[in-house]
């Protein structure tokens, strides 16, 4: 096969798989730590440019704004007391003999603020933005150590939701594991220490509906299996399931637990294959009052290797209703065990109804992804974290934008669509490069927050401005927060309130198709670029540089009006054209040309001169062609 268009077809493989384009972020608006924070809790509210991030032995409390990032401090050392005793403990916890925070949850209008306190876990209330004061009782026994973890090591999940606070904690040593109501004025309620095997939490959501009580919360959890054999998986990915409305069973049944608590298996990878993704590391939903929406799951395997599945909530919802309980099979007559009902239905609270949940909590159907298979993402990116959001396009359709966190301490925008993954682009914004610890994304801004041990950095969620001045390239993005106004010529973002009766704004999300922006040879016209003439010695180096844009594009270098074409090889941001033995390059003009979607543009050209005699010495020729070496030199490292 002809060596060019191997290089060619190998290339468009690997670009359907790549992020399109790829951004360095250099904007000011970034707040660093003065120690590493390798633990972090995150809270932030919708509209509010205040981000609270939970720390060791600190809250810091960090407001964004249009000049820079301001910070306040709000210190919660542990007592002396727990860390003598902690310190004093023959095991390899010493290094978390502190107070470090790990909830912040808004209930009602007061933050609970909760932490390790040196493994004697403590809460707060956190009043006027800077107080802190003692959790009190609200009437019911409430214990830290049901809300916080012992260890910041220790997985936890916290939820505010309906004014109460919702806790998991994942199991270690002696500690089972649990799901909790643990701040409300409703019942505080647990789950049966049978219910869970050995849970890892990864998040927690709450599903809405359009009759209150029908409400939930969907938790997500890996539960770890101590008996597998060495050819059995060690984890098995679960949704847990509760009602916001349930106020536990009677005296004799499930008095002070869940009547409600349902779980699912949940599958990550190919039924066709035995190779599966069964540790769920994160979670994300995006859900309607209509039982509509879909669950975004970060999982990995025995390899370590990390992908991202999607599933329907409407399907999930559908199982928990409908499935077969594992273990029982007596007929399920009446209300139906576990489901949510109004409060004090009889029916709901019959003895037998709570056997029977109590006994079967788990359904038999198992939740496989949209797609039957993890959405195709390259998986040498090693994922830490998950967030999305749903954005209305300008054909009235919602698209969906999943933004992950790697373990390099990067963040791919990936836009998600009924056929395909598309990675949009892939934004590095930090000075020191490091694991993405957390995320939070704020949909009514739109800003999204992401924070590695020792920096957090606000990227805008429409970053338009980056796609250039074209249409082609604006189209060409796929970003369903942007698109092309016809009227300003500029790639903008969709306003809030678009009508699109009154039209103005032009998108292309469904495939890479940038015909909507009118003639393409037009387009491809004015693109053309004056070669730059560069003067090199006989059998000298020649190292031509092409910037590189679009990494979804194929990149050729065309001589003299594409008499001969010569490949064009992608390292770092750069196509170089090289000289070799096997492929000398003579006197004439070079033009590297980028192919897209069936469009064609010039990106850079070169008028090569070899000359026989020593280098003219003239400042401009000597620096243009150091540059040319210097640069060349770098990318092909």
């Amino acid at each position: 096969m002809n060596p060019v268009l191997l290089t060619t077809l190998f290339s468009i493989v690997l670009a359907e798989k790549s992020p399109r384009l790829k951004f360095t972020v250099q904007e000011p608006a970034r707040f660093h730590f003065m120690k590493p924070e390798n633990y972090m809790t995150v809270y932030h509210q919708q509209g509010s440019d205040v981000l609270y991030v939970g720390g060791q032995a600190v809250i810091y409390m960090i407001t964004f704004t249009h000049k820079g990032v301001q910070d306040t401090l709000i210190k919660l050392v542990a007592d002396e007391g727990a860390k003598e005793t902690c310190l004093a403990r023959s095991v390899p916890l010493q290094l978390e003999c502190d107070n470090f925070i790990t909830v912040i949850e808004k209930v009602n209008d007061t933050f609970v603020v909760c932490g390790t306190n040196a493994g004697s876990p403590k809460c707060w209330l956190l009043v006027n933005k800077t107080v802190l004061t003692d959790l009190p009782d609200n009437g019911q026994r409430t214990s830290a150590s049901d809300i916080s973890p012992s260890f910041p090591s220790q997985r936890s999940v916290s939820l505010s939701a309906d004014g109460s606070l919702y806790s998991a904690l994942s199991a270690v040593a002696k500690h089972p594991g649990s799901i909790r109501r643990t701040y409300s004025s409703n019942k505080l309620l647990k789950t049966e220490s049978k219910w869970l095997l050995n849970p890892q939490f990864a998040g927690a959501a709450v599903i809405p509906a359009t009759q209150k009580y029908n409400e939930e919360i969907y938790f997500f959890f890996s539960e770890i299996n101590k008996t597998a054999s060495l050819d059995e998986e060690r984890y098995r990915a679960r949704i847990g399931r509760i009602c916001m409305s349930d106020e536990g069973g009677i005296k004799t049944v499930l008095p002070d637990s869940w009547t409600t608590f349902m779980k699912a298996r949940v599958m990550c990878g190919t039924a066709s294959t035995p190779q599966q993704y069964n540790n769920i590391r994160r979670a994300f939903v995006l859900a309607s009052q209509h039982r509509t929406g879909v669950m975004y799951g970060l999982f990995s395997n025995v390899w370590d290797t990390t992908v991202v599945c999607a599933y329907s909530i409407e399907e999930i919802d559908q199982a928990f209703g409908k499935s077969k309980l594992k273990g029982h099979t007596g007929p399920l007559t009446g209300h139906r065990p576990g489901m949510c009902a109004p409060k004090n239905n009889t029916t709901a609270l019959n003895p037998k109804t709570l056997g029977v949940i109590k006994d079967h909590p788990e359904i038999e159907e198992v939740i496989w992804p949209v797609g039957g298979a993890p959405l195709d993402l390259p998986t040498d990116d090693h994922f830490t974290h998950v967030v999305a959001d749903t954005v209305l396009a300008v054909n009235e359709e919602h698209y969906s934008v999943i933004y992950l966190g790697t373990e390099q301490g990067k963040v791919l925008k990936v836009l998600h669509t009924n056929e395909e993954a598309f990675i949009i682009s892939q934004y590095s914004l930090f000075h020191n490069e490091g694991p993405i610890i957390n995320m939070a994304i704020d949909s009514q801004k739109g800003h999204l927050y992401v924070g590695t041990a020792m920096e957090i950095q606000r990227l805008q969620l429409a970053d338009c401005s980056r796609y250039g001045d074209s249409c082609r390239e604006c189209i060409l993005s796929r970003d369903p927060y942007c698109g092309w106004d016809l009227a300003k010529k500029k790639c903008l973002a969709i306003p809030a309130n678009y009508n699109i009766t009154t039209g103005g704004f032009i998108q292309g999300l469904d495939q890479s198709n940038a015909s909507v922006c009118g003639d393409t040879a037009a387009a491809q016209k004015t693109h053309s670029t004056v070669p730059k003439e560069v003067q090199v010695a006989k059998d000298g180096p020649v190292l031509l540089p092409c910037p590189v844009h679009s990494y979804h594009a194929t990149y050729v270098w065309e001589k003299d009006n594409c008499v001969k074409r010569y490949p064009c090889t992608i390292t770092g941001s750069s196509c170089v054209l090289a000289s070799t033995p096997e492929l000398p390059l003579k006197e004439g003009v070079f033009r590297c040309m980028a192919m897209e979607s069936g469009l064609k543009k010039e990106v850079v050209s070169y008028r090569l001169v070899i000359n026989a005699g020593t280098l003219p010495t003239s400042p401009a020729s000597t620096l243009g062609l150091s540059l040319l070496l210097a640069v060349g030199s770098l990318w092909l490292l």
